[in-house]
């Protein structure tokens, strides 16, 4: 059911981008429970504010950017790892309410509550004795 819900899409808008660094899709983990799916985002170096999520129409956009924490008046001589911005597009479904969709970000791990809406949730229907 996730799959239907949320879809990864590589054709959606992308934001202007103004900064020479590299850009990375953070790996995502999507769990499901019968009211919410749940999207966790490994983005190491980011916070509150630096992380933004748009949506417009379906399209839900995370973007975070991370300072590259070099010495400003020094050259870099070797590097074991590289540093850059984030970017990564989903298309949301009818099934999600998007008025009630909640963020957080703590220690670098976004994690995003998306609710279904009311008409998708299981019910369960009341049997009565006739």
């Amino acid at each position: 059911m996730a799959e239907q819900e949320m879809q990864k899409t590589q054709n959606a808008p992308t934001t202007e981008r103004i900064r020479n660094v590299k850009v990375f899709a953070p790996r995502v983990d999507i769990y499901e429970n019968k009211d919410s799916l749940f999207l966790l985002a490994d983005m190491p170096g980011v916070d509150e504010k630096t992380v933004d999520i748009e949506l417009e129409k379906n399209v839900l956009t995370i973007t975070g950017r991370v300072d590259n924490g070099r010495i400003h008046d020094a050259t870099m001589m070797y590097s074991e790892y590289e540093i850059g911005d984030y970017e990564r597009v989903f298309t949301l479904s009818d099934e999600i309410d998007r008025d009630k969709i909640v963020a957080t970000v703590k220690n670098g791990v976004l994690r995003l509550e998306l609710p279904k809406a009311e008409k998708v949730k299981p019910k369960k229907i009341a049997i009565k004795a006739a």
